[in-house]
């Protein structure tokens, strides 16, 4: 069987590529969002007759409660590992939908880059993985390994079914390891290998100081405002340098190896573009460097903060209850109940002597995941990588979330090596996301020798060397 056969068929067909990814990005298939509900039933159709018209087997949903996963399999090759390909259907909301330079759900190519929702994050490398597997079936008329593949449809929400979604298809979904789509390069020039990702656990806080609004002439200066006891619980997170205040969650977090550093240090970073690219203003942590922080430390962030009146002009009022949304990226070992909680009660404890503190769960927690650097998906993605780019590939850890990892390693005891091939600067989450064009080219002469590459191992050598 030769990947090279794989490859070549699948540059000559890249523009049926390319057509079968935008026909993917024009489905709206937002999880978050109620309103979204028919473009995501759309996009569940849309995959189960492409998986079927590759010639997947058993190709169905797996509903575990929430938005269905779409399955599919080929398990012809007896002896070899069987790996689940995952990539995820589902896209964050495109507001606000002002900032698009071109309609969000319409897929547009501006100077070799192709802008939609869900182009980077993460449709561009699901295509690429189904694609792969479309091309040795359509080639070879078989695969090197067997093939589950696993198309999650919660990613965006913190993937709150997936572990009813194990309960349920466990049997279905036994496996040697999985490939996610998800997780990218972290350097357009130096080749990467993904061996770990923080994990996340979120909330939402409510404030109240009063039984009602009111009017601020009346009672301003007498009575305790909703939104600036909210604004000072969130200024306690931090000190002034941008490092966590909170004591009891910094508490469990593991000292940074002699490894672990000196793997960071080797992809070459430039932390003051980091920042100037983005127009933002440097924090953090000191005594760390920025892709430290970003991977191997812990990080809160209020995402959004409200309450009182926001609309046209003004309206002079005393807010009696706010509101924020806050997420905690977890560092490797920390537990995302245990964080939880200690951020909670950092929070209690912050509060001032009569207002009133709620809490709101949001979804489910992730903590972070760990490849060992000597597990056979480490092996295999190094050669390929060796191979594709002439350079030796550095190890380097996410500092986003890819909640499978760490869901699928508690339940089924599977390692996950990250191969997507998104880059850092396409915009994801923001207006005018986008995915490198040439990026799928790249994608489609590695994912195929990743495959071959994986078959050279036993499937006991996936649990001997488990992470």
């Amino acid at each position: 069987m030769s990947a090279e056969s794989v490859v070549d068929y699948l540059q000559r067909r890249h523009d049926d590529v390319m057509a079968r990814l935008d026909a993917f990005l024009r489905l709206p298939s937002v999880s978050t969002d109620p309103a979204y509900a028919q473009g995501m039933a759309d996009t569940r159709a849309f995959l189960l007759d492409w998986l079927k018209g590759i010639g997947l087997t058993d190709v169905q949903l797996l509903d575990g409660g929430g938005q269905p996963a779409v399955y599919g399999a080929w398990l012809g090759a007896p002896g070899a590992p069987t790996i689940i390909v995952y990539g995820h259907y589902d896209v964050q909301p495109p507001d606000p939908l002002a900032l698009w330079q071109s309609p969000p759900f319409e897929p547009t190519i501006r100077d070799g880059r192709l802008y939609a929702r869900g182009a980077s994050d993460v449709k561009g490398s699901t295509t690429i993985a189904i694609e792969t597997v479309a091309a040795f079936l359509a080639v070879e008329g078989r695969c090197p390994v067997n093939i589950k593949l696993f198309i999650e449809g919660e990613e965006e929400t913190g993937s709150p079914s997936l572990h009813e979604i194990v309960r349920r298809y466990g049997d279905l979904l036994k496996a040697d390891a999985m490939i996610s789509a998800d997780g990218g390069r972290a350097s357009p020039t130096v080749p990467t290998i993904n061996v770990g990702a923080r994990g996340l656990t979120k909330l939402e806080l409510v404030v109240r100081t009063a039984g009602k609004e009111l009017h601020s002439g009346r009672y301003g200066g007498s009575v305790r405002n909703a939104l600036h006891e909210l604004a000072a619980i969130v200024a306690s997170l931090h000190d002034a340098e941008g490092a966590i205040a909170v004591p009891a969650l910094m508490d469990a977090v593991r000292p940074l190896s002699e490894r672990d550093r000196r793997d960071t240090a080797a992809l070459p970073f430039d932390e003051a573009a980091f920042v100037a690219d983005v127009g933002g203003i440097a924090a953090g942590e000191p005594g760390y460097s920025i892709r430290e922080r970003l991977t191997l430390r812990p990080a809160i962030d209020v995402n959004g903060m409200w309450g009182g009146y926001t609309g046209t002009g003004s309206k002079t009022v005393i807010p009696d209850e706010a509101r924020a949304k806050i997420t905690i990226r977890l560092a490797p070992g920390q537990d995302p109940d245990q964080a939880g909680a200690a951020l909670k009660e950092h929070i209690l404890a912050a509060a001032r002597l009569g207002v009133k503190v709620g809490f709101e769960a949001i979804g489910g927690g992730s903590p972070a995941s760990t490849l060992a650097a000597e597990h056979p998906l480490v092996q295999a993605a190094t050669t390929v990588l060796r191979r594709t780019s002439g350079q030796e590939p550095v190890h380097v850890r996410l500092g986003a979330t890819v909640p499978i990892t760490a869901i699928f390693k508690e339940t089924m005891g599977l390692d996950t090596l990250m191969f997507g091939f998104n880059l850092p600067d396409e915009d994801v989450h923001a207006p005018n996301e986008f995915f490198h064009v040439p990026s799928v080219a790249l994608g489609l002469r590695a994912w195929p020798m990743l495959l071959q590459e994986l078959a050279r191992y036993a499937p006991a050598a996936f649990h001997q060397q488990a992470g």
